[in-house]
């Protein structure tokens, strides 16, 4: 018995005596690595994992939490988004990240709901996202009302009075010169028409025709336009001899947009942010260098940086990594320093409060003009197709 006793307590001794292992933070990516999201949501995940290695090496999130990443390409595909996200469900993540378009995202909502895992994705802009996927999404970028607002206020204020909107209803994102259309006619401007188009489409001349027969022609033109659309459709308007200003949105803000020459000049379009002199995104744009070798070319690896800052200030805030702890810490969260500016969660909906940045294609770079805020007043409020 005593010998029995003896044995028990040095066990517990030896228990003791070993190290105790940090626990860990299971985030699960479930991202368009390839197909028609990939030139958005692969730089994000090079942000991403630029910050969990710093954050790891660092000992964890508090010292604590280390972060064990588990990758899933669903191939820009929402079928494939629904699986992957089932998969890492099953893993038992405490947190879920989706591809930059709301509507795959939205493909995982009955999962997400069902799990009750905290889902944020990578760059849908569409404030519908968290309004239509319930409690547990949350988008990771300005909405797409605040960007329309910014970039109406910007063209009214340049004198311009009257804009051409094109579209397509395939997508949640590329309905955005809606929001533009109803900010620039509460201001005054004038709407000259509008076109459709579908994602994938080759050829713009029809469209291109109908703009340069309207006389007089438009001050400006708004699209939501991304890649391969957006280079197709500009270079069929000018072709067409159409010469209004071109407003973007965050989907050109591409190294593709840069490399088209003379076409793209003058184009303005809004996005997450700017490296300015001495802000925490020329500081991200350099540590980016110093990991990867290279120039970044996108703002979207500095998003990826920002949506880890997020969830590693969530985790500090619940001091937790229960996927309901972390849910709740996120909708509360107020400030938090990304490598694009301060991001606000608490009081949104799901939808974060940060900054936008104004920029102009200029000589095939970026030139910052400005980074206004919207006036809250003339923001719409979210829209479904």
């Amino acid at each position: 018995m005593k010998k029995a006793l003896f044995l028990t307590s040095l066990l517990a001794l030896s228990a003791l005596s070993q190290p105790v292992l940090a626990e860990g933070l299971k985030i699960g990516l479930a991202t368009a690595q390839t197909g028609g999201l990939a030139p958005y949501d692969a730089p994000v995940i090079e942000g991403v994992h630029i910050a969990v290695d710093e954050i790891n090496a660092a000992g964890g999130i508090d010292g604590k939490y280390k972060i064990d990443l588990i990758d899933k390409d669903v191939r820009s595909d929402a079928a494939q988004t629904s699986i992957a996200t089932q998969e890492l469900v099953d893993q038992q993540v405490s947190v879920l990240v989706l591809p930059c378009d709301a509507d795959p995202a939205l493909a995982a909502i009955s999962i997400v709901a069902a799990a009750e895992i905290p889902a944020i994705s990578t760059c849908a802009s569409s404030p519908t996202l968290p309004l239509v996927g319930g409690d547990y999404m949350f988008a990771n970028f300005p909405g797409d009302n605040v960007q329309a607002t910014v970039s109406a206020e910007w063209a009214w204020g340049e004198g311009y009075k009257s804009a051409y909107i094109i579209y397509s209803p395939d997508a949640q994102y590329t309905t955005l010169p809606l929001y533009f259309k109803e900010v620039f006619g509460k201001l005054g401007g004038d709407i000259l028409g509008e076109d459709t188009y579908s994602i994938g489409q080759q050829d713009f001349s029809a469209i291109a025709t109908r703009i340069a027969a309207l006389d007089p022609q438009p001050d400006v033109i708004m699209t939501a336009a991304f890649e391969p659309d957006f280079p197709s459709l500009l270079k069929a308007l000018r072709a067409a001899g159409v010469k209004s200003q071109m407003i973007g949105s965050d989907g050109i803000d591409s190294p593709t947009t840069f490399s088209l020459g003379d076409v793209v000049e003058g184009t303005v379009f809004t996005t997450a942010g700017f490296a300015t002199e001495g802000s925490p995104m020329e500081a991200f744009n350099k540590k980016y260098k110093e990991v990867t070798g290279k120039e970044t070319q996108t703002v979207f690896n500095a998003v990826g940086y920002d949506l880890i800052k997020v969830i590693e200030a969530a985790v500090k805030e619940a001091g937790s990594t229960d996927p309901k702890a972390l849910r709740d810490a996120i909708a509360n969260l107020e400030n938090v320093q990304g490598a694009t500016s301060l991001i606000t969660y608490k009081g949104t909906n799901g939808m974060p409060v940060r900054q936008v940045s104004l920029v102009r294609v200029t000589g095939g770079d970026r030139e910052l003009i400005g980074q206004p805020s919207p006036t809250a007043d003339l923001v719409p409020a979210p829209r479904m197709q």
